[in-house]
């Protein structure tokens, strides 16, 4: 065997794996249009219900809180981001709920940024949450 087709030979799978890991990790770095998360927390006493947000491909969200439930609109530029709650709909909740809903959505419009680590998804405001991205 020549040398050249040696180190072809020996580089190849070498560039192909290091193609490869790359992907994920831009991947990662980008916001998760499309996909549903779930806010890493345990369910309220009594209950089995964990909020969520179902994010569309232009960055319109299904919140489904504690209780209630509505929608929104996220802008993204980067890391910054706005969200913007719309149509948050009561549903006859208890005060205790309604009032961890309401505070659930203020922290949402109250952060300024994100960051994406693994299927961790972090909004960063005075009141920083977490979410889980939904792999199932």
């Amino acid at each position: 065997m020549m040398p050249s087709n040696f180190i072809r030979l020996l580089l190849g799978p070498a560039v192909l794996v290091s193609a490869l890991s790359a992907a994920p990790a831009h991947a990662q770095s980008e916001f998760p249009f499309g996909l549903e998360m779930t806010l890493d927390s345990r369910p309220l006493p009594g209950s089995k219900r964990i909020p969520s947000l179902e994010i569309g491909d232009r960055g319109e969200v299904r919140l489904e809180l504690w209780c209630k439930g509505g929608r929104g609109q996220f802008s993204i530029a980067g890391d910054s981001l706005i969200f913007m709650p719309q149509n948050i709909e009561d549903r006859g909740c208890p005060a205790d709920k309604a009032q961890l809903d309401d505070a659930l959505v203020a922290s949402l419009s109250e952060a300024t940024s994100w960051k994406r680590q693994g299927d961790v998804i972090s909004f960063v405001g005075p009141r920083p949450l977490r979410f889980r991205l939904n792999t199932n």
